[in-house]
């Protein structure tokens, strides 16, 4: 069982960055791949970025590719999204995911989920 508690969201004016933390309780935090996923309102839930627990390759979707970064600290049990260059678009509750089996982008591959955190981001 893993529990994950996502932080660092709120208010960002356009071009602004943020740091998203999810912190993870579990011992087998550092075998799992993790991701992070946004919603926005009306709107379908969309991968945003993974990383995986193997060799710590990282995935990002188009719209965030250059201006995001996923990490992850295995010993804080912790992975992180820097994201720069904020725009409105961004707008969203983002989740923070773990996945012990294969893939990376399909929501329905992730087992476990955080509660989310709001992201605004104003023009």
């Amino acid at each position: 069982q893993v529990q994950l508690v996502e932080s660092g969201g709120g208010l960002v004016q356009a071009g602004g960055s943020l740091r998203l933390s999810c912190a993870a309780s579990g011992r087998t935090f550092s075998r799992y791949t993790m991701g992070w996923f946004r919603q926005a309102p009306g709107k379908e839930r969309e991968f945003v970025a993974a990383i995986t627990w193997s060799s710590g390759r990282t995935y990002y979707a188009d719209s965030v590719k250059g201006r995001s970064t996923i990490s992850r600290d295995n010993a804080k049990n912790t992975v992180y999204l820097e994201m720069n260059s904020l725009k409105p678009e961004d707008t969203a509750v983002y989740y923070c995911a773990a996945n012990n089996g294969g893939g990376y982008y399909y929501g329905s591959s992730y087992d476990y989920w955080g509660q989310g955190t709001q992201v605004t981001v104003s023009s």
